[in-house]
């Protein structure tokens, strides 16, 4: 049975806006500089991160009190092109994304996305991405051989979880440039895009 399993910020959902608020808050915070903040890798859990920019810091805490700030924001968030067709489609569906189980859900409920019944977040998760635990459990869920499953990632460390999961990896141009994907076994500017390529998507 083939499997979809996307990625939720940057390719379901613009949240990048949303996603630097929190950042550059949590920065002031921590006197750390605003350029280190804007080199922060995207598609990892935000207690990963902490840790390598801050392990002097408890990562478990400062990591809630960052995606509680991101669940509470959802100014702007708007659902890219192609996110309602692909969770209504006939295949198989799971989100698996590096943000929380109440930030994940607040931010497809702000977009009027629904929550699928399959969806992968750090909680349930002894390593994110770029390990391929996430990819790997959705698929399992989902009764899907991960052979079988196609992954929508919008960024470098979502790209190398798939891989290393065995599946087909498409790489969505939103977040970062089509060369910083390269990894990808093919590309796609959007969801919708993907979608007409392989025949169903919307006009």
């Amino acid at each position: 049975m083939m499997a979809i399993l996307s990625d939720l910020d940057g390719v379901l959902v613009d949240s990048h806006a949303a996603i630097m608020r929190a950042w550059r808050w949590w920065g002031a915070q921590h006197g750390i500089a605003d350029d280190v903040i804007a080199a922060i890798p995207q598609g990892r859990p935000s207690r990963e991160v902490i840790a390598m920019l801050a392990p002097h810091l408890d990562a478990a805490a400062e990591s809630e009190a960052v995606d509680g700030y991101e669940a509470r924001d959802t100014e702007g968030l708007v659902a890219l092109p192609g996110a309602h067709e692909l969770l209504a489609l006939d295949e198989a569906v799971a989100v698996v994304t590096s943000g929380t189980v109440p930030l994940a859900t607040a931010r497809l409920r702000a977009v009027g996305l629904p929550i699928p019944h399959v969806l992968v977040t750090p909680e349930r998760l002894t390593c994110g991405k770029p390990d391929p635990e996430g990819y790997l459990l959705a698929a399992a869920e989902l009764a899907a051989d991960p052979a079988e499953c196609v992954v929508l990632e919008d960024a470098p460390a979502g790209i190398a979880a798939g891989r290393a999961a065995g599946m087909h990896v498409v790489g969505i141009t939103t977040t970062y440039a089509a060369a910083e994907l390269h990894e990808a076994h093919e590309l796609a500017p959007s969801i919708a895009a993907w979608l007409r390529s392989r025949g169903n998507g919307t006009r």
